[in-house]
């Protein structure tokens, strides 16, 4: 059993904060992966760290990183039903404030929580096609925040009641109920609030044999992931590997892969802080334990290969052949009122990427 990829190396930039999600707030500067020996992988910035948990790390909430383009906006107005745009933008201010105390995430402060992230990225194309060829496909949007993402797909057509949103803050989802102006009858969506990594949030099990499986029960009585084991047709995962250390990564990629429904057409899908060579960046002005906050980074390459090799490898037990296709696009991310860049050096690249079951 073997892989095969795609790669692609954009030379497009975009700016503004589209796809700010880094956790940063100053300048990035990177080492080499050969240096990673040298410093404490406590330090890491990761969901479990704290360390935008502490106000004093945080910067203020600023409103000149609001913006929407066209496409946002209707989607906010259908949603809200907010068309004055004035009244919009107060709203979502709002909102952001609420959940940046509920954990102040840096994306959270950058409006990456307005973003249509999903939409833009090649491998949604294809998930959406799932809904012609395949059975009830079930999506999941994992890491999910506000479910901005989820709420796009149930627009293109995804069945609300196959959607499964889950988060390691359930405040974020109840932020975005206020955000939406929905409920959990008006939009009923599955969320399912946990840590992947915790046992009982998902329990990996065994793959299935030729005995027919256990029949699934309906989505909405789901309280863990573990259910849904081998079941799900598509998978979105956006700025959420790059909250982990490499080995965390890996983790986190073969539950992932454990989830995935083994037929042709299922993907797992997303985009995530990446560079052009695997190493960290390291987060200057962020010290935790007397260290700064380090982001391990794949790259393509690297990002490849750990899913043609040790996720779905030949020794994996997977059963099934990836395509893994990525594209690296840089971004120039605006941090300070007066649009001073916050990335010095050759920028900030995030990854696009996707793993297909073929």
């Amino acid at each position: 059993m073997t892989g095969s990829t795609g790669y692609k190396k954009s030379v497009r930039k975009e700016t503004g904060p589209l796809s700010a999600r880094l956790p940063t707030s100053s300048a990035i500067t990177e080492i080499r992966v050969a240096d990673e020996a040298t410093w404490n992988p406590t330090a890491m910035f990761s969901i479990s760290s704290g360390v935008f948990a502490n106000p004093a790390l945080n910067a203020q909430l600023d409103n000149f990183l609001y913006s929407l383009d066209a496409e946002e906006r209707d989607f906010f107005q259908q949603l809200t039903g907010i068309q004055d745009e004035d009244a919009l933008r107060e709203h979502i201010l709002a909102v952001q404030a609420k959940a940046y105390e509920v954990y102040s995430y840096p994306c959270i402060r950058r409006f990456s929580f307005i973003r249509l992230k999903i939409a833009r990225l090649p491998g949604y194309k294809h998930a959406l096609k799932l809904l012609q060829g395949h059975k009830d496909p079930i999506l999941l949007d994992i890491g999910c925040c506000f479910g901005n993402d989820a709420r796009k797909a149930v627009i293109d057509g995804w069945p609300v009641h196959n959607v499964v949103a889950s988060d390691l803050q359930q405040g974020f989802w109840e932020c975005g109920h206020e955000l939406f102006k929905s409920t959990p009858e008006t939009f009923p969506a599955t969320f399912i609030p946990g840590d992947i990594f915790d046992p009982a949030v998902f329990t990996e099990t065994p793959q299935p044999s030729s005995s027919p499986p256990l029949v699934l029960p309906p989505l909405n009585t789901l309280t863990s992931l573990t259910p849904l084991t081998h079941r799900i047709s598509a998978i979105h995962a956006s700025a959420l590997f790059h909250l982990f250390p490499e080995a965390r990564q890996l983790e986190l990629a073969r539950r992932l892969a454990a989830l995935l429904r083994p037929e042709k057409g299922s993907i797992i899908f997303g985009q995530h802080a990446s560079k052009q060579e695997k190493g960290v960046l390291v987060v200057s002005g962020q010290i935790v334990n007397g260290q700064p906050v380090r982001v391990f980074c794949h790259s393509p390459e690297s990002w490849r290969e750990m899913w043609t090799r040790e996720v779905f490898g030949p020794d994996s037990g997977m059963g099934v052949k990836v395509k893994v296709e990525a594209e690296l696009v840089e971004h120039n991310i605006p941090d300070m009122a007066d649009g001073t860049a916050a990335l010095e050096h050759d920028g900030l690249w995030f990854m696009n990427w996707a793993v297909r079951v073929v």
